[in-house]
């Protein structure tokens, strides 16, 4: 039997899942701001030795790298919907041990929680790739932002989640991870919603191309390239900014309320990038994505006043957006639908392994490679600078390729 690709007619389908996917965005994809907002003032408060205070942020990565090939395996085989429960159970885990390890005052079991909560993080990713499925060509690339614009929401939620859960409890942040329990075990009800056919594999080419095929096709390699650089270096500069927010003097309220702004620039773009790139090009979208992180870059060395930190990170979100979905868009383009779990898996392994290396970095680089929060600071954000040029350079070789017919 032949995979066909929707035709526009039959975007009733999508129109459908996208809401629901949507409302997941908003709904369970509040978790993730909250918590790299309290993450890493949580393990700066646990740990022995703050140059390990982002660990539990760069944990919660890892287990998103590692959970990504199993988790798109696991799609592949029993659908969306079950990988996206399963997902939702480990934040609901992740929530706990960060609960428990809060309580008792152990770094060890709240990096265990970090750990788990990177589950979920994972299945998050593949919501984009979900809302692509059952979309025509057409139709993809508004699927796709639109989804992700869910994330809108999700800004608003999280900072009212942080006030309200925060100080709730003796043991500062305890009440918000056992909100991360409820948003999962709530959530995980809208994927029953969810109606993506499982992919049939085509006849004529059985399962595809090879992992190692597929990393050589040029279209997909550059796409995997922009989208690891833009990914790392928001996380790089996003995981440090609550530190750098409260070491230069300002208030926690501060650090989640810059999170939150962030957070909202990352995602109130989506509602036109589908348009964007249809109109003028996934190549040229992506270009302006990683030229707008680099103005963030230039912002952040400019000062530390609360609104050099508002402008930096709200910059920052936007040259995600534009660098992220447009990478997105273009890797789902170039895929067959009997390759979707093991392309989308490979994607997301690399993205996340370099989104890993970045918050590990982070710590680091804010906290140890200068006598002060300023010049930790200032060090974050002069490490984007060679892995943009590598992005920069990635794009211009696939400009410059004869196109392939």
């Amino acid at each position: 039997m032949t995979a066909t690709h929707p035709s526009p007619a039959s975007d009733a389908l999508a129109r459908r899942n996208v809401v629901i996917l949507i409302i997941a965005q908003a709904m369970l994809g509040a978790q993730m701001p909250l918590i790299f907002t309290v993450a890493g003032l949580a393990g700066q408060s646990l740990a022995s030795n703050i140059c390990w205070a982002t660990l539990p942020v760069t944990l919660t990565v890892l287990g998103s790298m590692l959970s990504a090939t199993p988790i798109s395996a696991f799609m592949q085989r029993y659908g969306r919907a079950a990988g996206f429960i399963l997902g939702a159970l480990g934040g609901a885990l992740g929530g706990a041990f960060g609960a428990w390890g809060l309580w008792v005052g152990s770094f060890t079991l709240f990096c265990v929680g970090a750990f788990f909560s990177g589950t979920y993080m994972s299945a998050q990713g593949f919501y984009r790739f979900a809302a692509a499925d059952t979309a025509s060509d057409s139709f993809r690339p508004r699927a796709i932002s639109w989804v992700m614009g869910g994330g809108l929401l999700s800004a608003l939620l999280a900072p009212l989640i942080f006030r309200a859960t925060s100080d709730a409890l003796v043991i500062t942040f305890t009440g918000s991870y056992l909100a991360i329990i409820a948003i999962n075990l709530i959530g995980l009800f809208l994927f029953f919603a969810l109606k993506i056919p499982r992919p049939v594999a085509r006849v004529d080419t059985g399962q595809g191309r090879s992992r190692g095929e597929l990393i050589r096709t040029p279209v997909i390699a550059v796409a995997m390239i922009c989208a690891t650089v833009s990914y790392a270096l928001m996380n790089l500069v996003m995981t440090s900014s609550p530190l750098a927010v409260v070491g230069c003097g300002f208030e926690k309220s501060d650090a989640s309320n810059i999170v939150s702004a962030h957070v909202l620039a990352m995602y109130l773009p989506s509602f036109f990038t589908g348009h964007l790139i249809a109109r003028f090009g996934v190549e040229k979208i992506i270009a302006i994505g990683l030229m707008i992180l680099a103005g963030a870059g230039a912002v952040a060395m400019t000062g530390v006043q609360l609104v050099h930190f508002y402008a930096a990170l709200i910059l920052l979100g936007i040259g995600w957006n534009f660098g992220f979905i447009g990478a997105t868009t273009m890797l789902t383009a170039a895929q067959r639908p009997e390759e979707r779990g093991r392309l989308q898996g490979l994607n997301d392994l690399v993205v996340f392994g370099g989104v890993t290396l970045a918050s590990l970095s982070s710590g680091g680089l804010m906290n140890c490679s200068g006598g002060s929060p300023q010049t930790g600071w200032q060090m974050v954000n002069l490490a984007m600078l060679p892995f943009l040029v590598l992005a920069g350079g990635a794009l211009i070789w696939l400009w410059l390729r004869p196109k392939e017919a």
